[in-house]
């Protein structure tokens, strides 16, 4: 997690990825958004899968 008052950038996250895990586990692109949360606070992961899937015929990938 980053603080509010900190400044980064999509390539210095990436950077920093691959300086600490291995080349195929890193993001390739990342997305800054607020994320979507309940009263608790818990984030509504459905409410991702919704925004990633819209507009495919199917839920999964693959063959």
């Amino acid at each position: 997690m980053v603080h509010e008052d900190v400044q980064v950038t999509e390539q210095e996250l990436i950077q920093f990825c691959r300086s600490q895990i291995a080349s195929f586990k890193c993001p390739i692109a990342i997305v800054f958004t607020n994320l979507p949360k309940t009263s608790t606070d818990k984030v509504q992961k459905y409410l991702l899968r919704n925004q990633e899937w819209a507009g495919h015929e199917r839920k999964i990938s693959g063959a």
